[in-house]
């Protein structure tokens, strides 16, 4: 058996077995545009499917896949690769990935970043029957929600069905060049949090560098500018015409996906309501230890809100930390007075939150909990509904509000 294949073996030795691994007969190809004769082989599928034949030493199988592979996807620069390596074996052993020898190293590196994170990838998938463990409640308007590990250079899609969460697919994708984390303008990085889609900008509007299209995000979010984290531009978005994928660093600190694939989030992104949670190492939880953690998060809210309408100040006072600042950077005993002052001595008559949605916030601390909801008050006959966002701490035993503001 040729070197790159005892290499391939090494690396998929920890797969799962092939009746619960997704493969290019298992996974649903690629869709094409009305009118076209058929659809694309899924280009990940096949390109794992080619790794196994090489790992296998099933030259001619491979081959034929890897010449599939870049008919189907001509811009796919780690195809390419694989294909000549396969064409090489025909000359001499080929002892690893992109084994030209007038290649640049720096790019041949790219690429083999690349094979080993798709590789990774799925000896790493998720089971499809856990929860990431940051999704503790969507909301009832949100129909998904977008899950980004920049670990395994993974995007996680999941449904809402009814409150309850269902996997779709997962992604490919390439973040900042300096990894994750980000904290100050131009350092490329790709932020760690919670975020919304803020607009849609379609390809036709965009240089060719973003493919066929772009999905802001709300980067700085209001914990990180309360952090001092700089920067602006944070996006989900395609790649150029000339190319079908980036390496895994390799962004100015968006979030950079294959333009097939950034069109599946694109048709069903919504302004303001699809919410991106970007963490360095995604947990995964059984449904059962989810449902907990939901409804204990729930109530911690909803018992906020009753406070609010049994206008008990003392109470209400008591689930805000020392620690409260406000958008305007007011402590807790100046912006509770002015929440105090604006009722003139009024007090709620109710108190309801509708479309709530409850995110354990990724990164540091480790016991953060972001929530945002409709708050329906009604004053007598006087009623108003505005969209709060709340950052809940863990302080001791007690969770306590740290931020409050208008979403």
């Amino acid at each position: 058996m040729r070197m790159l294949g005892r290499l391939l073996m090494l690396c998929l030795a920890a797969l799962p077995s092939m009746g619960s691994v997704a493969s290019s007969s298992s996974i649903p190809p690629q869709s094409s545009p009305a009118g076209a004769a058929e659809a694309k082989p899924d280009p990940e599928a096949l390109l794992i499917d080619i790794y196994k034949d090489l790992g296998a030493n099933r030259l001619r199988e491979a081959q034929v896949k890897a010449d599939a592979l870049v008919a189907a996807y001509p811009t796919f620069r780690l195809g390419h690769l694989v294909r000549g390596d396969l064409l090489l074996m025909h000359a001499r052993p080929v002892r690893n990935f992109g084994a030209m020898a007038d290649g640049p190293a720096d790019k041949l590196k790219e690429l083999r970043d690349e094979a080993m994170v798709r590789i990774r990838s799925l000896q790493e998938k998720p089971d499809p029957h856990l929860i990431p463990k940051a999704v503790l409640q969507v909301g009832d308007d949100q129909k998904n929600v977008l899950v980004v590990d920049t670990t395994r250079s993974r995007l996680y899609v999941y449904e809402n069905q009814g409150g309850e969460l269902k996997y779709l697919t997962d992604y490919y994708v390439s973040q900042g060049r300096f990894g994750a984390n980000k904290s100050k303008s131009g350092d490329q990085r790709t932020p760690i949090g919670v975020y919304y889609v803020n607009n849609r900008i379609p390809g036709p509007k965009l240089p060719d560098f973003y493919g066929t299209g772009a999905l802001p995000l709300s980067y700085p979010n209001e914990w990180d500018k309360r952090n001092g984290r700089s920067g602006y531009g944070i996006w989900l978005h395609g790649t150029p015409s000339d190319n079908f994928s980036r390496p895994p660093l390799s962004s100015d600190g968006c979030v950079v996906l294959a333009n097939p694939d950034l069109q599946s989030l694109y048709s069903t992104a919504e302004v303001g309501r699809t919410v991106v949670v970007i963490s360095q190492h995604v947990q995964f939880v059984d449904k059962s230890e989810w449902a907990r953690q939901r409804d204990a998060a729930s109530a911690m809210l909803e018992d906020w809100g009753q406070s609010l309408e049994n206008a008990d100040a003392d109470k209400v006072l008591s689930y805000y930390s020392p620690e409260f600042r406000s958008a305007q950077g007011e402590n807790l005993s100046t912006w509770f007075g002015r929440q105090q002052k604006s009722l003139n001595g009024a007090r709620y008559t109710s108190v309801k939150l509708r479309d709530v949605s409850l995110f354990r916030y990724p990164g540091t601390p480790e016991d953060m909990i972001v929530s945002t909801f409709t708050q329906e008050s009604a004053v007598g006959k006087s009623k108003n509904a505005i969209r709060k966002r709340q950052y809940w701490v863990r302080e001791g035993s007690q969770w306590k509000i740290i931020y409050e503001g208008n979403a």
